[in-house]
Order: C-alpha cells, then structure tokens, then sequence
C-alpha cells in the first residue's frame, strides 16, 4: 500500500490530506491530515485500505512531505562502506546519530532553495523508515513490527557550516533544505532496492540500499534502546558514496539544476534548486 499526503488549495488556504494511492488515483482516507496523523491510529493499515472518500488524479498533485510534521527524525551518519571510504573514515562500531527537525522537511516536488549563507549544499538520498507502532527497548527480531514503511528523503547537507565543528546538526536541518516522499510504502511492499542520485540528469550515487553497516531493523533497536520511537517518528538511514564533497573538484548544487533522488520500489523526488528569496 501506498500513502501519500496531499496539499488541496481551499480559498486562500491549504489544506492537507492522508491519502492511498490505487494507479493514477489518490483516494482521501477521511478523517486525516496527514500520513502522521493516520500512524497515530492504531487501525491505520485496515483504516487506509477501506477508505472510499473523495478521489484526486496523481498527475499533476500537490504533494507535501509524507509525514510533514515527525515528532522526531534521526538520521544516521556513515552506515555505506562506499561513503564511509570516499570521507577517509573507519567503519563505525556504533551508529553516527544526528538530528533535523520538521521545519527542514519539503515536499517530494517542491523547490529545493539555496541559503544565501551557504557555498557548499551537497546532495545525500536516503532510505528513510517510517515508524509505525510505539516502542522503547526494541529488540532487533521485533523491530520490523514497529515499521510502517519506507520512503525516499535527500539530507540535503550544507557542507561549509556541517565541518565548522565537529558536531554535523547545523549543516543538516536547514529550513526547507529536505525533500522526503513521495509515499509511504508499507513495508510487505518493498524488500530493498537501487537507490540514486542524478543532477542534471548525470548519476551522482548508485547504490542498493541493504549494502549498509546497521540494518533499519537494528537502528530500530538501537535507537529505541535511547528514546521512545512513536508512530511517525522518521529514521533516515545514511547515504551512499557519490556525494559531491567528495569528489575532486568538490560538486555542489547550483541555482537552476535538477535534483531527481530515486529508489526503486518507493518512487522519486524531483526538486529544482532555486535561490532562497
């Protein structure tokens, strides 16, 4: 199953939806704003496939970020070898953890705007999981039972202000800096699949996204070992080797390029860089 959130124009406002998707069609699962506050119900599964509500075309929809207000995103630094060697690092013991907040998250289509502070904004795709059902203390062989699903995301880094020091949050939760959608999909849906990253249409990363260190379903575990996970809670994965800090010269993103963020199985994210107004 495949659930989206989608913004509807009503007079000057905008309203959002939690909808399912069936082909072409976006059907509203009456009752929810968004695909966060359907996770808050513990029916969401059998809720989200009876919903019969009013219909909407998926060509041409207004989406917003899946989950466009997580009460906690936690994304994890150094998890693909291939990344992991391109930045000069040791595979990690543990898990790198870092934080973003809300306000960083945009829709899977929006603009994606350049900060007048930052020289160095730098493309990273992400599996993000998508948590489903509370949980503190998960043990790894239950943790697949507390994920929903799985969607695309681009931590989107500025590099200039994430090496200031050696703590990484300033340079990962820019306002507006993170694109994460386009669905939800449920997790006996998706198995895995090749993640990538193209500007301009030139392929930047290319990797399967269970080539990692620590699995979703070890995150899960080790995370909830620290903090209560809650339904829509989001958990971004790490990205794989290509980014642009890494190459030599050094690539960023540039006003007027196309970001397209792509994992097989879950869909894409086409964002245009602009200049932050």
């Amino acid at each position: 199953m495949r659930l989206l959130t989608l913004r509807l124009a009503q007079g000057e406002k905008t309203l959002t939806k939690a909808v399912r998707q069936d082909g072409d069609t976006l059907t509203e699962i009456d009752g929810f704003a968004d695909v966060g506050a359907l996770l808050k119900d513990p029916t969401w599964e059998a809720t989200a496939k009876a919903a019969s509500g009013a219909t909407h075309p998926l060509e041409g929809a207004d989406l917003a970020a899946v989950v466009p207000s997580p009460a906690k995103i936690i994304c994890v630094g150094h998890n693909y070898r291939n990344h992991i060697k391109e930045m000069g690092r040791e595979v990690p013991e543990f898990p790198t953890l870092f934080a973003k907040y809300q306000e960083s998250l945009i829709g899977p289509n929006d603009d994606l705007a350049l900060p007048q502070e930052s020289d160095a904004v730098d493309w990273e795709s992400e599996l993000a999981v998508v948590i489903g059902k509370t949980g503190r203390r998960i043990a790894e062989a239950d943790a697949a039972d507390h994920i929903a699903g799985y969607a695309v995301l681009n931590d989107v880094s500025m590099r200039d202000y994430q090496f200031r020091t050696i703590q990484w949050l300033q340079g990962k939760t820019w306002e507006k800096s993170t694109p994460f959608g386009p669905a939800l999909v449920t997790k006996d849906e998706f198995s895995g699949g090749l993640m990538s990253t193209a500007v301009d249409g030139e392929i930047q990363q290319q990797t399967p996204t269970n080539d990692v260190v620590f699995t979703p379903e070890f995150l899960v575990s080790y995370i909830s070992t620290i903090i209560t996970l809650n339904p829509g809670d989001v958990i971004a994965t790490g990205t794989p080797g290509g980014v642009g800090h890494a190459q030599d010269p050094k690539r960023y993103l540039q006003e007027g390029q196309l970001l397209v963020t792509t994992i097989e199985g879950l869909g894409e994210l086409k964002n245009r860089v602009i200049k932050e107004a």
